[in-house]
């Protein structure tokens, strides 16, 4: 699978980009169909402490699917926009079985 990162008002992280590298291949393993992830990372002033955003679009044979989360962490919103994206791979999966 292809990934490709880009940073909104933060600064580039080896740490993150592996961080991001490891869940998404684990979702690559499960949807073999699954050929590109654009990650998007930003932080955005808010009152909350949720400003870490994760932002993640997949590209597949159909429409893409798009998931975004926020919270204290980037890692934290990474994993929660990974768990929304393997309910939406799950659906796909399940409409293309169907077929």
């Amino acid at each position: 699978m292809q990934i490709i990162y880009e940073y909104h008002d933060v600064s580039a992280s080896e740490r993150l980009e592996g961080f991001a590298k490891e869940k998404l291949e684990n979702l690559a393993n499960k949807f073999d169909f699954v050929h590109r992830a654009d990650v998007f990372f930003k932080k955005e002033n808010r009152s909350d402490d949720q400003e870490m955003f994760c932002d993640i679009r997949l590209s597949m044979p159909g429409p893409r699917i798009f998931a975004s989360s926020n919270s204290e962490t980037f890692e934290a919103a990474m994993s929660e926009t990974i768990r929304d994206l393997q309910d939406q791979l799950r659906k796909v999966k399940e409409k293309m079985s169907a077929h």
